[in-house]
């Protein structure tokens, strides 16, 4: 009898815990793909980024950035297990950014997001000041 209970909570803790390491893809919109898009085409509500190293897609950062790592960083990027990320641009740029993405730090994992998309989320991030 004693094992059920501990079996339960390994069940239990091993599922919030997978929770900041998953690795959704998410899948963009049919009529035009997200990470090839030209910045020619993009809306003219969208603003232009500041990134000195290009563009990037903000709705598609944030949706990434939403299903990938939500989790630990919250919706909002207010924080929960991992920090707060509302403000992380003045404190790192795009290529720090992008090396904990590619890397990992403390307890985040390396490689939740990867090529294009990482880059996309980096610089989304990096215009959070």
């Amino acid at each position: 009898m004693k094992r059920i209970p501990f079996v339960l909570i390994a069940a239990v803790l091993a599922f919030s815990l997978s929770a900041c390491g998953t690795s959704k893809q998410t899948q963009p919109p049919a009529q035009q793909p997200a990470t090839e898009t030209p910045a020619a085409e993009k809306p003219a509500t969208e603003t232009p980024s500041t990134t000195p190293s290009g563009s990037y897609d903000a709705a598609t950062a944030e949706t990434m950035f939403k299903n990938t790592c939500a989790g630990c960083h919250g919706q909002t990027l207010e924080g929960a297990v991992g920090p707060n990320l509302q403000k992380i641009g003045s404190q790192l740029n795009k290529e720090q950014i992008l090396g904990i993405l590619e890397k990992g730090k403390g307890s985040m994992p390396p490689g939740l997001v990867k090529g294009k998309d990482a880059e996309n989320i980096a610089a989304w991030l990096a215009d959070k000041k």
